[in-house]
């Protein structure tokens, strides 16, 4: 396998110029001596839970005494074979045959590998790597040239963070190859479920969730799912996933039993539209369940800067669309710039949704926004009026605050949700927010691009900037340096539980 790079967007979607020859997720504080940090609990699903709040409440240990420059660090690193843009995910005690327990880091690329590393051991090397190509059967990632985007270079492969089960022992992940052969080239995205132990396939792994053949400009539909609808790339009344322009950039979910995955675009390069496709997690080869964001129209990319779908307790699904085609009035089927509540319990049907009253206005500006992902709150941090929120920001800067009970849909005189906090002005199609707040112990954590992290104060009508910023510095103060992890734009926030008051925040770019 060739030397590794791993690379973070911009925040416009472009490839970033972070790269390295190695994966660096291992970190730890030297402080502790010869022995390095052990997580404390498994890491299996995009910002640690399926609310997305980036909180991990059970980390104790690392706390701002021993997060500094001095005292925290790099550990050591393992050679990968591709750009990395899905989260490392984690879990403890792994029995690995023939190579007892260890604690397991799996890392996946965009050369569509995934590896298990040892956490704590350098010495270890892979504990396994399985590889879903075959150059000598013309299997390989697809090249950007292909979809006619360069938001990923120099190949597309795993883009979307896994999931795993830690209660059957699986790691599902989606692979996206092109694959040349006799009749034609083949452009394939596939459902695979792998035992963390040992990286074989389970549970009638791999499903193919589309297959589609590009030549001279046409489309033929091998595989994959389809839906009623005349929209963009239709036939006969059928719109057909396409499994070249669909790009699997949102992290999976896993929700009672059913792994979820997210489709945006490669670019905006038409056709697509925003699919969410649900699979039986203990039997991938079962018809999936079917949610299309816009049917009878265009686009609406569910992308939300690899954000996974959130969830709440009783299984509701929530994702945010991006620019594209919205039906003002009833009876609705596209849900373009929306925030959207799927219930799983009738087929993923749409149970509510938010859409801004500015929607033509986003639409026309390419200013999606669904450009990060949405958190749902806990009860204690509403009211009791509207103890169940929904928090999400878009391009414009605006962060959105939703009662999930009732999200008031469509209204053109004007939105009538609980609130709307502009975080950062001056809209563009690479401005606002490009990522997923962050929320602990009634304060909600924010970055927009270009700007410093910020924490906001109180909910349900009464958001409002804290005194200080976080990484920066409060209105009117004295300029000072400030150490932090905080990326100028992009992050991906994840909060850590220790004593009262001392808490550190994680801001990796993101994209």
């Amino acid at each position: 396998m060739r030397p590794g790079l791993i690379d973070r967007p911009t925040c416009n979607g472009y490839a970033g110029t972070l790269r390295a020859a190695v994966i660096a997720a291992i970190l730890a504080g030297s402080l502790l001596g010869a022995e390095p940090v052990r997580a404390q609990v498994s890491i299996s699903t995009y910002r640690n839970d399926n609310a997305r709040m980036g909180q991990n409440p059970n980390e104790t240990l690392l706390n701002p005494a021993n997060v500094n420059p001095t005292a925290f660090g790099k550990l050591f690193s393992y050679p990968v074979d591709g750009h990395v843009y899905a989260q490392p995910l984690y879990v403890p005690n792994v029995d690995i045959p023939g190579q007892g327990r260890h604690n397991v880091v799996f890392v996946a690329t965009e050369h569509n590998s995934v590896y298990a590393f040892d956490a704590d051991n350098s010495g270890a090397g892979p504990l396994w790597a399985v590889s879903f190509i075959d150059p000598a059967r013309g299997v390989t990632p697809v090249p950007p040239e292909d979809v006619g985007s360069d938001d990923l270079v120099p190949e597309i492969g795993i883009t979307g963070t896994p999931v795993i089960d830690e209660q059957t022992g699986t790691l599902y992940v989606v692979a996206k190859t092109k694959e040349v052969s006799a009749d034609g080239v083949h452009y394939v995205h596939r459902l695979h479920a792998l035992d963390i132990t040992t990286g074989t396939e389970k549970f009638q792994g791999p499903a193919v969730i589309g297959d589609t053949v590009f030549a001279s400009g046409n489309y033929t539909y091998v595989s994959g799912p389809s839906v009623d609808g005349t929209g963009d790339g239709s036939i006969n009344g059928r719109l057909f996933f396409n499994a070249l322009r669909q790009h699997q950039r949102p992290g999976l979910l896993l929700v009672k039993g059913v792994v979820y995955i997210g489709f945006g675009s490669h670019g905006d390069v038409s056709p697509y539209h925003g699919w969410v496709i649900g699979y039986a997690a203990a039997d991938l080869a079962r018809a999936p369940v079917l949610f299309n964001a816009t049917p009878n129209g265009g686009l609406g990319g569910i992308w939300m800067s690899g954000a996974g779908p959130a969830a709440d307790t009783a299984g509701n699904i929530y994702v945010i669309s991006g620019n594209g085609t919205f039906d003002t009035a009833a009876p609705r089927t596209n849900y373009g710039d929306s925030f959207i509540k799927l219930n799983p319990a009738s087929g993923l049907s749409v149970a509510d949704f938010f859409t801004p009253f500015n929607e033509s206005f986003l639409e026309a500006q390419d200013f999606d926004l669904g450009s990060g992902g949405a958190i749902v709150l806990p009860d204690s941090a509403g009211s009791v009026a509207h103890p169940h929120l929904l928090i999400g920001g878009d391009k414009q800067g605006i962060l959105y605050v939703i009662d999930r009970d009732n999200m008031t849909g469509f209204n053109a005189g004007g939105d009538q949700i609980l609130q709307e906090v502009t975080v950062i002005g001056g809209s563009c199609i690479t401005c606002g927010i490009f990522s997923t707040p962050a929320f602990w112990e009634g304060k909600l954590y924010v970055v927009a691009v270009g700007d410093v992290l910020k924490r906001l104060l109180g909910l349900v009508g009464t958001v409002r900037r804290d005194r200080q910023n976080v990484g920066g510095r409060a209105r009117g103060a004295p300029r000072r340096p400030v150490r932090r992890w905080v990326p100028p734009c992009c992050g991906r926030r994840v909060r850590t539980a220790c004593p009262p008051r001392r808490r550190p925040m994680w801001a990796p770019p993101s994209g």
